[in-house]
């Protein structure tokens, strides 16, 4: 996949492409569908299927204080997007700047001079332009005058309860995955996504208070990117930096049981052989931790005797429920 973060880095002549635009956040089962069109319509036509969007989000720009908390980092966004079979993508820079352009003036740069589109991927609810002026009738107005053909995405409705069925009354989207990692609900967030969620950041030091209970942690940098789930005590996966899936304990929280403990996300690895333990060292690496189900909350105990029987039963339950998960997956 071809990676731009600017119009000029576009080469002269590219295309002729078929392209769509969003944010993308999240890469969710909604989006993954109409990747899937664009891509076919991009076969259909001969051309390269092309995806424009922003860094930062709009609504960090318009309205930082009200702008959404991402479900993914950037470099998340990037890599699942590599995935979907589309031939480019075009991150722009988003400024007030960007954003003064007239819906005509933004399709004539960059669809049309600089991808040479020959048709445009859009859903019903699709705005652009200064002040979103520029909605469907726009585009297709557009697309008669400047040459390129508009195909227009019905919403993909989904289940609460099984979000893969297409036949539910909830349209899939970006904000209900934040309402399941809001509510700890990871399990229902995999469902939307079409994969466990997961955040990526550097292994810092902590208070290695883990490692004196017997239960050594790899802490995420507080700059890491991807969405916070709720307070508690998840199962899921730490991918180290070679590649290497290993099963693992998650917690997210202050850890009420000691005082000035800051809110962090640490990951303690289980079930690596035991020769290889002292040798685990993850500081300074560069981690996935992905989350498969909540097991509980976060809950005050009276010492770290009544902390350490709870962490070993948190153990056993994250190896009973990713054996299981691996079972069903086979």
């Amino acid at each position: 996949m071809y990676y731009w973060n600017d119009l000029t880095s576009v080469p002269n002549g590219f295309g002729p492409s078929v392209v769509t635009i969003g944010n993308f956040d999240g890469v969710h089962i909604g989006h993954q569908r109409v990747l899937q069109q664009l891509v076919a319509a991009a076969e259909s036509h001969h051309a390269a299927a092309v995806v424009v969007s922003f860094e930062p989000h709009p609504a960090k720009v318009h309205r930082p204080d009200q702008a959404p908390e991402l479900i993914m980092g950037l470099e998340d966004r990037i890599e699942t997007l590599a995935t979907t079979g589309i031939q480019a993508l075009l991150m722009m820079h988003y400024t007030l700047e960007l954003a003064a352009n007239t819906p005509e003036d933004f399709v004539t740069k960059v669809f049309v001079n600089a991808l040479n589109a020959r048709a445009v991927v859009v859903g019903h609810d699709v705005r652009f332009g200064r002040d979103n002026s520029g909605d469907l009738g726009t585009m297709r107005e557009l697309g008669q005058k400047l040459g390129f053909e508009v195909i227009v995405i019905d919403d993909f409705g989904a289940s609460p309860t099984d979000p893969t069925e297409a036949d539910g009354d909830r349209r899939c989207s970006s904000t209900w995955v934040r309402e399941a990692l809001e509510d700890g609900d990871v399990a229902t967030a995999a469902r939307i996504l079409g994969r466990p969620h997961r955040m990526r950041g550097e292994v810092v030091h902590g208070a290695a208070r883990g490692r004196e209970l017997g239960y050594p942690t790899a802490n995420l940098s507080p700059a890491s990117g991807g969405y916070i789930p709720a307070d508690g005590i998840y199962a899921g996966w730490l991918v180290d930096e070679a590649g290497t899936r290993w099963p693992a304990a998650i917690s997210v929280g202050s850890n009420p049981t000691f005082e000035g403990v800051s809110r962090q996300v640490e990951a303690h690895v289980i079930d690596r052989p035991q020769e290889d333990v002292s040798d685990f060292d993850l500081y300074g690496q560069t981690i996935i931790v992905e989350f498969a189900q909540r097991l509980r909350g976060m809950v005050a105990y009276t010492g770290p005797e009544a902390l350490i029987a709870q962490m070993r039963l948190d153990v056993e339950e994250t190896r009973e429920v990713l054996s299981t998960e691996q079972r069903l997956s086979r």
